[in-house]
């Protein structure tokens, strides 16, 4: 599924190239038909991503809200551009770039009001200049795991699975430490950790949480899984200890229990 790296990356390349011009907005797959129509011929003003949210807004005061979910993606083509291929729930054509959505969770049509409510569900988005301190006061009056607060979008907002295991290796922490035991400190490196990965994530449209010195090559060169230090490895980079696999809040966690401490 897309963290929120990749939904400010794709906001930021569809505003940069479909921003102030008159979109054909079709629906192909025929799902969104009738939503297309209520933006097709309009202007864009801009994208915007709050979490794993993106938000399309128009000239008409119109916004198309666009949640990839796991499936969802976009195929970037040329204008005009061919035939569609395979299930296209929405097409986007702008003077000389497409673009092609297939497989998203959400894709429809709302007003201003309905944005801002979805986004007062969110918790702070570390790339949209959301508040540590309010992550912060979420972590320490909770009971929950904080391998579990971080998947949780109400408490901070474009964090996947990813981003979590590699995080919590980074900083060295169990996931199983209860927010409210987490000390101040922990939680300031936690955070910084968070920021500074997910901005890493945004400018090369990727996750990398290795660093160039234990690649052994440039950042914008690594792919696959040499990007990650624990998601799906076996053994830790560190210590060389098996990787575990864990559950918490219903998804499975790589984590290096010999090096992710239990104390905060």
């Amino acid at each position: 599924m897309p963290e929120g790296h990749k939904t400010h990356f794709i906001a930021r390349q569809h505003t940069g190239m479909l921003a102030d011009q008159k979109l054909q907005v079709t629906s192909p797959q025929g799902r969104f038909a009738a939503d297309a129509r209520k933006v097709s011929g309009k202007v864009l003003d801009r994208v915007e991503a709050v979490g794993k949210h993106m938000f399309y807004h128009f000239d008409n005061k119109a916004i198309v809200q666009v949640h990839l979910g796991r499936y969802g993606k976009f195929r970037e083509l040329p204008s005009p551009p061919p035939s569609p291929v395979g299930q296209v729930r929405m097409r986007l054509k702008g003077d000389s770039t497409t673009f092609d959505l297939t497989g998203p969770t959400t894709c429809r049509v709302i007003d201003g009001d309905m944005r801002d409510e979805i986004v007062a569900k969110l918790g702070p988005d570390p790339l949209a200049g959301g508040k540590k301190s309010d992550v912060w006061a979420a972590f320490h009056k909770s009971n929950k795991p904080i391998g579990g607060l971080l998947l949780d979008q109400s408490v901070v907002a474009g964090v996947g699975n990813i981003f979590r295991a590699e995080v919590l290796f980074e900083t060295r922490l169990d996931p199983e430490i209860v927010g409210r035991d987490l000390s101040q400190s922990s939680f300031d490196e936690l955070w910084r950790s968070l920021t500074k990965m997910m901005k890493t994530g945004l400018k090369y449209g990727k996750i990398i949480s290795v660093t160039a010195k234990e690649a052994g090559m440039p950042l914008a060169k690594i792919d696959g899984k040499d990007r990650f230090r624990v998601y799906g490895k076996k053994s830790c980079p560190r210590c060389n200890s098996a990787i575990q696999t864990v559950e918490v809040a219903a998804r499975k966690l790589y984590v290096c229990q010999s090096c992710q401490r239990k104390k905060s």
